[in-house]
């Protein structure tokens, strides 16, 4: 079982960096960084908060660590066109010596688009869309030359040059919708990722497993992933900013932690958050790898 984090672009940079630092010097397997612009609203309107953009950042960490592997946690699909990414994504792979996951999702956070006027459209446009951003990513990534013809993009004997360090840089599908997303994800996906309960968890795998045996992919090619904010203590707080919680001392923590393993769990992604202190969000990285994570690896 790999561990991760998912650092909060909402601090200061120096915070993220020091984080990522330290996680790469005690032996972590990998950082991700979401991609947003501000902070979400429920009602759609524009925030104030500040949220570095985290591609860039994730290209900065590049050059300051060593041996993680560097993720995007994931990229909506409305705010690039399929072939920059595919193009950004080889260059990342390059910069990072071959630690690159591209992690994609079809967008969601309404404010955002409303405030810098991109379209968001219907869930079933965007997951139109996002499909078909899929294929001409693998495409680039994977093909010499790519030619398609979709409803969102054409493509004419396009190049992606150079490619990726890695022979397959992996895709990352995220989402748990079962009946678009995770079949997007059987199709293209050497990694998926969803937030969520071991239970849940449990059945959004099984349901990826059918998409999978549909299309006639081996499910066994695809990685699973899911994670959580961790909380680390002999007196777990009752409220939490995010749902997927776990929280305990450290062997009830690695309890739960066995849980989601025996759902399927490859890899657990523990989910920063910008309101704890940059000192208290280190001590419980340190803890939760020295006494929780080392027992499951």
């Amino acid at each position: 079982m790999r561990f991760s984090v998912c650092l909060d672009p909402g601090r200061p940079w120096v915070e993220v960096l020091e984080l990522a630092r330290h996680v790469d010097t005690v032996g972590w397997d990998g950082v991700y960084l979401c991609d947003h612009f501000m902070p979400s609203d429920p009602e759609g309107l524009p925030v104030d908060g500040a949220m570095l953009e985290g591609w860039t950042a994730l290209a900065a960490l590049a050059g300051h660590t060593r041996r993680l592997r560097l993720g995007t946690l994931v990229l909506g699909n409305t705010y690039r066109h399929a072939a920059i990414v595919a193009n950004m994504a080889a260059t990342m792979d390059h910069v990072s010596g071959g630690r690159f996951v591209l992690g994609l999702g079809a967008g969601w956070q309404a404010n955002e688009h409303a405030a810098y006027g991109i379209e968001l459209g219907s869930t079933g446009s965007r997951l139109d869309r996002f499909e078909e951003a899929c294929a001409a990513i693998d495409s680039l990534l994977r093909q010499a030359r790519t030619t398609l013809t979709g409803d969102y993009y054409r493509l004419t004997d396009a190049p992606c040059d150079p490619k990726p360090v890695q022979r397959r840089l992996p895709i990352l599908i995220g989402g748990g919708g079962e009946r678009r997303t995770l079949r997007i994800a059987a199709q293209f996906a050497d990694e998926w990722h969803a937030w969520g309960t071991p239970d849940g968890f449990a059945h959004k795998n099984a349901v990826l497993d059918h998409h999978c045996h549909d299309i006639g992919r081996d499910p066994s090619a695809i990685r699973r992933a899911t994670g959580a904010t961790v909380i680390v203590s002999t007196t777990p707080a009752t409220t939490h900013r995010y749902a997927a919680t776990v929280a305990g001392s450290p062997s009830q923590v690695l309890e739960m932690l066995g849980r989601y393993k025996a759902a399927g769990a490859d890899e657990f992604i523990v989910r920063d958050d910008r309101t704890t202190p940059l000192p208290a969000a280190r001590e419980t990285l340190s803890l939760f790898w020295a006494e929780i994570a080392n027992s499951l690896r």
